[in-house]
């Protein structure tokens, strides 16, 4: 009986550690495997400043590229490139500008931006890794080591009740979304309080639906039908769009 005791606490010991084991605060080596309870943090983030980027849905440093029925809300940007495509068959409720002194400005104040996102800290900054599809978020700084992905489960913003909470999620690599997965907002949350920096490049899948203002480093693509309700600004590559739909929130 001692014997079968000793070999079940030892058991529930090791179930113990690999629950819990998932979930890290500031660990800079991703586990691989996401926490099942995201811990609150105490830290209040603040909103990144946008400045002339507020009222722009696209901007790309390359080119921005459209097929079919896309319909935008907000203005349209780019710079250095010379080539927006596509607007006819698209529809935009706002302003393009190529290399106007408007776009110059954006480009320096996603500089800016960008680098607030990425530069953020915190002793309570929780790390993610891999698939965080399933998840639910709550206020505050969430970095990456490597790349993020929305491919089994959608993801919740829940902002307990304050609409005024900022969400920063920090990628040293690439985001993605799988077709049809979901950015959920609860408890007051609002696409205009959330932030994804991306290190390298974003992948929308088609008819996913996504929330906040992606600060991306090279290229953003929505696949067909996939919605944005916020801003998807590019540093240096291009922004490709097929029959989506963008917003400002």
């Amino acid at each position: 009986m001692k014997m079968k005791m000793k070999m079940l606490l030892t058991t529930l010991a090791v179930a113990t550690v690999v629950f819990l084991g998932g979930c890290k605060k500031d660990d800079s080596t991703p586990t691989g495997t996401n926490p099942v309870v995201i811990p609150v943090q105490s830290t209040t983030q603040a909103a990144i400043k946008l400045a002339g980027t507020t009222n722009i849905a696209i901007l790309a440093g390359s080119a921005i590229t459209n097929t079919g029925a896309t319909s935008i809300t907000g203005d349209v940007v780019l710079s250095p490139g010379t080539s927006i495509g596509g607007f006819p068959p698209g529809i935009l409720v706002g302003t393009q500008h190529i290399n106007d002194v408007i776009a110059t400005q954006a480009k320096l104040d996603l500089t800016l931006a960008y680098n607030d996102a990425a530069g953020r800290t915190s002793t309570d900054r929780v790390t993610l890794s891999g698939n965080i599809g399933g998840l639910t978020l709550t206020p505050g700084l969430y970095k990456s080591t490597s790349s993020l992905a929305i491919s089994s489960g959608d993801l919740t913003f829940d902002a307990k009740g304050d609409a005024t909470a900022v969400f920063i999620i920090q990628m040293a690599s690439s985001f993605t979304t799988t077709s049809g997965r979901k950015v959920i907002l609860s408890g007051g949350a609002l696409p205009a309080n959330i932030f994804w920096q991306v290190g390298s490049s974003a992948t929308f899948g088609t008819t996913s639906v996504l929330k906040g203002t992606f600060l991306v480093k090279q290229s953003v693509t929505f696949n067909t039908g996939a919605t944005l309700d916020g801003r998807a600004l590019t540093s240096t590559g291009a922004v490709v769009l097929n029959g989506n739909t963008v917003k400002v929130p």
